[in-house]
C-alpha cells in the first residue's frame, strides 16, 4: 500500500532527478511577446483552432458554445445562459477530455465534469482542440494522459513604443433579460513585466418561450403546448488577474481566478412539471504560476496551482425530498517538465506531476475522500524534415483514502502513445499522419462514493485510440488566399466505459459501466479564404463528423450493438464570414443528427435531429486612438424547437447586441 508520505517522496525524487536533465526550446521572447518558431504543418496530431476575432464572430456566449464548431465534439447543453454545458470528444466521455487553461489543467475530482459555460470568451485569445495530445514533448505529465485536450489561452498584452496601458469596455444585452458588462485593463508595469485584469458580470432571468410537443410510441400526439422556461436565471461574476514577466533565460506567468454564481437549475420538463426548486451557488477560485527556463540545449517548465471549489446545492421541490448540501473541494498541483535536445533532429523529455484532491460535504456519514495522483511521463521526438515521429509513456499511480471506510485498491497504470507524420511532397502542402494511444481514467468521487448516485463497484475506464488522417494546407496571394482540408479516420475501443444519466434532477446522476464500447468515425474539416476584391475577404469553414459508437458488451443484451445514448451518427457545422472595410457579416449553421436518449435504440427512445442558423453583423469605428465595435446577433434565426438533452428545451429565436470600446 502506498502511503501519502511515500508517494510524495517518490514524486519529489522524480522531480529532482528530472531537473538534472538538459533540453532545448523553440520559443524566444521579445518585449513580453512569446514567439514560437514553427514550421508549416508542424502538428503531427489532429488539431483544430479558433483565434482572435474569429471567436467573436461565432455568436458564442461561452467557450462551450465555440466548441460546437469543431469536428468530433459533442456538447451537452441543458439550456439557457446559466445551464450546465459539458463537452466530450469522439464519444469517449467528458472525463477523457482534458481542459487546460494557460498551461495548467483544470480539475474537478468530484464529478470530472468541467462546466465550460463558466468560461467567457471576453479575454480568450485562442481555443484549440487536440485529439490525442499536443505535438510537443515539453508539457506537464498530465497533458499526456487525456484522450483529447482543449487548450484555452488568454490574451497576452502587446504594447507598441510609447504605450503603457490598454483598456476595453464591453456591454452585451439581449433576450432573456440579459445584461453582461465586462472590462479589460492591460498595464505595462516595466520593460520586463506586464499585467491584465479582466472582470465580468452576467445577469439573466433565463426565461424564454418554448414549444413542448410529444408523441406517444403509437405515433399519436400526446400534447402540444407553449410554455415559458423557469428557474434558468443566473447572476455571476468573474475576476481574473494575469501577470507576465521576462527572466534572463526565460519567462514566468501567474494567474489568479475567481468565479461566483447563483443560478437556478432548469430541470427536465416531465409529467407537466414546468418549474423546479433546484438552485446552485458556485465559488471557484484558483491561483497558478509557471516558469519556463532555458540553458543551451536544456529547457525546464515548472507549474504550481492551488484551487478551492465551493458548491452549495438546494432542492426545495415540494414533491421531492428536501436537499440542502454544501460541498468543498480542494486541489494542489505541482509539475515539472524537462526537455533535452540530443541533436538537431532528436530530443527527449521527462515530466512528473503530483496532484492532491479532497472533497468534503456537510452530509452525515460522508466519506470525505482524498486522492493522491503521481504521474511520470517520458517522451521523445524525431524530426527528419519530411518525416516526424513522437512517442511517450505515462506512468500513473493513484491512491484513495476515506474517513472510516475501505477505499478501492491503488492503481498503477502505464499508457503508451506513438505518433508520426509524413510529407510526401517537397512543398509540404500535403501531410499524412497516424497515431496510437492508450489512456486511462479513474472513476470520480461522485462515481464511487455518493450514496445517492455513486457505485462502489465501478471499474476504471480504459481507452485505446487509433487514428489515420491527412492534411492539405496552402496559403498564397491572389483569389484563393488560404485553402485547408483535413480528413481523419479513427477507431476507439473503450473498456468498462462509465456513463452518467440525469436522474430527474440535473445535479444528480445515475452511474454505470457499459462494459465495452467501439467507436468508429470520420472527421472532415475544410477552410477556404477568398480575396475577390480589394479589402474584401470571404471565409468558408465547414466540418462534418460520422460516428458509429456502439455497445458491444454482451450479445444477450437488447441494446447489443446499439448506438450509445446521445451520440449522433451524423453532425456538422458550417460558417461563412465576409469582411469588407469596417463591416463584417457572419452566418453559422450547426446540425446534429438523430440520437437515442437511452441504451436501447427503439422508437420510444428516439430523439429528433436538430439544426440552428445564427447570423451577426458588425461595424468597426475609429475615433483617434479610440476603437469601437457594434455587433448585432440573431441566434436560432428560424426559431426551431429542439432539445440537446431530452426534456431540456432550448431557446427559440433570440437576439443580442454588443458594444465594445477600446483605447
Amino acid at each position: 500500500m502506498w502511503t501519502k508520505p511515500a508517494i510524495l517522496a517518490a514524486f519529489l525524487t522524480i522531480a529532482i532527478a528530472s531537473e538534472a536533465e538538459v533540453a532545448h526550446t523553440d520559443s524566444i521572447v521579445l518585449s513580453g511577446v512569446e514567439v514560437v518558431a514553427t514550421k508549416p504543418n508542424a502538428d503531427i496530431l489532429p488539431v483544430q483552432t479558433l483565434t482572435g476575432d474569429e471567436l467573436q464572430r461565432l455568436n458564442s456566449n461561452s467557450v462551450a458554445d465555440a466548441l460546437r464548431y469543431f469536428a468530433g465534439v459533442q456538447v451537452k447543453d441543458y439550456g439557457g445562459v446559466g445551464g450546465i454545458k459539458t463537452v466530450n470528444i469522439r464519444s469517449m466521455g467528458t472525463n477523457h477530455t482534458g481542459v487546460v487553461y494557460d498551461g495548467v489543467e483544470l480539475g474537478n475530482a468530484q464529478n470530472g465534469q468541467i462546466d465550460l459555460g463558466q468560461f467567457s470568451l471576453d479575454n480568450i485569445e485562442t481555443i484549440s482542440l487536440h485529439n490525442g495530445q499536443r505535438s510537443r514533448i515539453l508539457q506537464p505529465a498530465s497533458d499526456f494522459g487525456s484522450a483529447g485536450t482543449i487548450y484555452m489561452r488568454t490574451r497576452v498584452p502587446q504594447f507598441k513604443d510609447g504605450e503603457t496601458y490598454h483598456a476595453r469596455g464591453t456591454i452585451r444585452c439581449g433576450s432573456f433579460d440579459l445584461i453582461n458588462p465586462s472590462a479589460l485593463v492591460e498595464l505595462k508595469l516595466s520593460p520586463a513585466v506586464n499585467a491584465s485584469l479582466s472582470a465580468e458580470w452576467v445577469n439573466s432571468s433565463g426565461k424564454y418561450k418554448f414549444r413542448y410537443r410529444r408523441v406517444n410510441p403509437a405515433g399519436e400526439l400526446a400534447y402540444d403546448t407553449t410554455a415559458v422556461r423557469q428557474n434558468g436565471d443566473i447572476n455571476a461574476t468573474r475576476l481574473e488577474l494575469n501577470v507576465n514577466g521576462l527572466l534572463a533565460n526565460g519567462e514566468w506567468h501567474a494567474k489568479f481566478y475567481n468565479y461566483n454564481s447563483e443560478r437556478g437549475v432548469p430541470g427536465a420538463i416531465v409529467n407537466n412539471v414546468w418549474r423546479r426548486g433546484e438552485r446552485i451557488w458556485d465559488t471557484n477560485s484558483f491561483a497558478q504560476a509557471s516558469t519556463t527556463l532555458s540553458w543551451g540545449r536544456y529547457t525546464m517548465l515548472n507549474s504550481i496551482k492551488y484551487a478551492s471549489y465551493r458548491t452549495h446545492y438546494v432542492n426545495n421541490d415540494d414533491k421531492q425530498i428536501k436537499v440542502d448540501n454544501l460541498y468543498r473541494q480542494k486541489e494542489l498541483y505541482i509539475s515539472t517538465a524537462n526537455r533535452f535536445t540530443l541533436s538537431d533532429r532528436i530530443a527527449v523529455s521527462v515530466a512528473s506531476d503530483f496532484k492532491w484532491n479532497r472533497l468534503d460535504a456537510d452530509m452525515y456519514g460522508f466519506a470525505q475522500p482524498d486522492r493522491i495522483s503521481a504521474m511520470l511521463a517520458v517522451a521523445g521526438e524525431m524530426d527528419f524534415g519530411r518525416f516526424k515521429a513522437q512517442a511517450s509513456a505515462l506512468g500513473t499511480i493513484i491512491h484513495d483514502s476515506m474517513d472510516g471506510q475501505q477505499a478501492p485498491p491503488d492503481k498503477h497504470v502505464l499508457t503508451p502513445a506513438v505518433y508520426a507524420s509524413y510529407h510526401p511532397f517537397h512543398d509540404r502542402g500535403l501531410s499524412l499522419r497516424a497515431f496510437y494511444k492508450r489512456s486511462f481514467r479513474m472513476p470520480t468521487f461522485n462515481d464511487l462514493y455518493y450514496a445517492d448516485m455513486g457505485n462502489s463497484q465501478l471499474q476504471p475506464e480504459y481507452v485505446t485510440q487509433y487514428n489515420l488522417g491527412l492534411l492539405y494546407d496552402k496559403k498564397r496571394r491572389g483569389l484563393v488566399n488560404c485553402l485547408r482540408f483535413s480528413a481523419d479516420i479513427y477507431y476507439n475501443k473503450v473498456r468498462d466505459k462509465i456513463i452518467a444519466y440525469p436522474k430527474g434532477q440535473q445535479f444528480r446522476w445515475t452511474m454505470l459501466n457499459l462494459g465495452r464500447v467501439e467507436i468508429r468515425g470520420i472527421d472532415l474539416t475544410a477552410l477556404l479564404t477568398l480575396n475577390p476584391a480589394d479589402r474584401l475577404f470571404i471565409t468558408f469553414r465547414a466540418q462534418y463528423t460520422y460516428q458509429r459508437a456502439i455497445d458491444v458488451t454482451n450479445p444477450a443484451d437488447n441494446y447489443y450493438r446499439d448506438q450509445i445514448p446521445y451520440i449522433p451518427r451524423n453532425s456538422g457545422a458550417a460558417v461563412v464570414n465576409a469582411q469588407w472595410r469596417d463591416w463584417s457579416f457572419n452566418y453559422s449553421y450547426i446540425y446534429v443528427g438523430e440520437r437515442y436518449n437511452q441504451q436501447e435504440n427503439i422508437r420510444y427512445n428516439y430523439t429528433q435531429p436538430w439544426y440552428t442558423s445564427d447570423i451577426s453583423l458588425s461595424r468597426d469605428f475609429l475615433f483617434g486612438n479610440l476603437r469601437a465595435r457594434v455587433l448585432l446577433e440573431v441566434n436560432n434565426l428560424l426559431s426551431q424547437d429542439y432539445d440537446v438533452i431530452l426534456n431540456y428545451p432550448m431557446p427559440k429565436r433570440n437576439y443580442r447586441l454588443c458594444v465594445s470600446v477600446e483605447i
